[in-house]
């Protein structure tokens, strides 16, 4: 009996979130972000990530928390704050995961296949160069996206007006797609390489 009590209040909080949502939704999720990302950025600066890594994995959580709340998927038995702080300790475990997957020795194996650049044609961009390379191909507005909230650090709702988006969301989907064609694109050029 105990908990059925417990439980029964997380559908009205849910359904009272989406409805903020809906209402209010810049208020709503500054609010969450102001609870809950300073335990986000904790967690993950424990476990060996950057302050970067820690927002990139918020924004992640909180699309999916966003997308499960509107669309009434979500059903909440703790606080919003909690919920988004396991999302984030899921996907954080997932990120040491993939990048364990890929060990160091396996970059230092390619980087010898390379000449020293003592020996290298004048004409070879440096390996930093390769990555602005694949940026340069991403078009112009994934750069412009990329740029903005990596490099100078904007706010979604400034990069969402800037680019003449209608809606935060719409800002951050965009943003998450220009970053997966990065990473795609990285990714085949290092296969390619290892491949030959």
């Amino acid at each position: 009996m105990t908990a059925s009590v417990l439980l029964q209040p997380a559908p009205p909080a849910a359904a009272s979130l989406r409805e903020e949502l809906r209402a209010n939704r810049t208020s709503t999720l500054t609010r969450l972000y102001q609870r809950t990302f300073p335990m986000v950025r904790r967690h993950v600066l424990e476990r060996g990530g950057t302050t970067q890594d820690a927002k990139d994995v918020f924004q992640d959580a909180l699309v999916v928390f966003y997308e499960k709340t509107v669309g009434g998927s979500l059903v909440l038995t703790c606080s919003p704050s909690t919920y988004l702080v396991g999302v984030c300790r899921h996907l954080w475990q997932q990120e040491l995961s993939r990048r364990n997957r890929l060990p160091l020795s396996d970059l230092n194996e390619a980087h010898e296949q390379f000449p020293d650049s003592a020996e290298a044609p004048a004409a070879e961009p440096a390996p930093a160069l390769a990555v602005l390379e694949y940026i340069s191909k991403l078009g112009e507005k994934c750069q412009r996206i990329l740029l903005s909230f990596y490099y100078f650090q904007q706010p979604l709702e400034q990069i969402a007006a800037e680019n003449s988006y209608g809606t935060v969301r719409s800002a951050t989907v965009q943003k998450f797609k220009c970053l997966e064609r990065l990473r795609k694109a990285v990714r085949q050029a290092v296969a390619f390489t290892s491949a030959h």
